[in-house]
């Protein structure tokens, strides 16, 4: 048979939970320090022309406001390689530029620390500066995030001339007025044309026949004007002309008037 239980039996239970929520506290802190404040934002990849500034841009997040601790710093690791170089380390409002031979005296800071932004200039980039470069922040408390990586290739510059932005804009426009204003001499071309040609079809031959171009007509004589004048038939005969002499004489040195008769409607038999 069971032994009665004793008083300490009775306060083992509450004990237990006593003790049991300082472990589960524990646990949510464990997991809650592994999700750090500070996050670090760098784009993928940067294309730079061959001999032109660079520009790293590098940005963080943070639940801590910057200050004298707040600090970041730069590595490079060459196309090819496994190695990593810092060449840049800002801290304490100091640039610490280093002395690493392929970014000696061309590193120069870009970065505003109130705007939570560290990015950097590199001048003259060349082909050796191809790789990958790492942009490592902290704002203490905040130390722990994953530093960011940029992609950075340097490619051939194009041999194009350089032109203002005001000679550019004035040559488009010049472009496009030219443009407009050839379409619209086509067009009125077009359309004188196209109206020359339906009034030409519109009128008659001798319509079509301007004065200027008609031969000038010669005034009719008196005979001309009289054989003109005469109805004329559906078949009509030449019209003969002829002289009458009234002299009475074959040998006559007088000559007179002589009248001209004009022999007209001579049909054909």
């Amino acid at each position: 048979m069971a032994a009665p239980a004793g008083p300490g039996a009775v306060v083992a239970a509450p004990d237990r939970r006593r003790w049991l929520w300082p472990l589960l506290a524990a646990a949510l802190g464990l997991l809650t320090a592994g999700t750090s404040a500070l996050e670090v934002h760098t784009p993928k990849e940067i294309f730079v022309a061959n001999g032109t500034q660079g520009k790293l841009t590098c940005r963080f997040t943070s639940a801590n406001t910057t200050g004298a601790s707040t600090s970041v710093s730069w590595s490079f690791q060459p196309e090819g390689t496994d190695t990593m170089v810092s060449f840049f380390h800002y801290s304490q409002g100091q640039v610490y530029p280093g002395n690493y031979p392929p970014f000696k005296d061309r590193i120069s800071w870009a970065g505003d620390l109130d705007k939570k932004d560290v990015s950097i200039n590199i001048e003259n980039m060349q082909f050796i500066h191809n790789g990958t470069y790492i942009c490592d922040v902290k704002n203490p408390p905040d130390i722990v995030a994953q530093p960011g990586h940029i992609r950075l290739y340097v490619v051939q510059r194009e041999v194009l001339p350089v032109f203002p932005v005001w000679v550019v804009v004035g040559t488009v426009t010049a472009v496009v007025v030219g443009l407009i204003l050839l379409a619209g001499i086509v067009l009125a071309v077009f359309h004188r044309r196209k109206n020359s040609k339906r009034d030409y079809a519109g009128c008659s031959t001798s319509e079509s026949v301007s004065p200027a171009q008609q031969a000038p007509q010669k005034a009719p004589s008196g005979t001309e004007g009289l054989a003109k004048s005469l109805p004329s038939a559906s078949h009509q005969g030449p019209v003969i002309y002829a002289q009458l002499d009234h002299s009475g004489g074959h040998h006559s040195g007088k000559i007179n008037k002589a009248e001209s008769v004009v022999y007209a409607d001579i049909r054909k038999n």
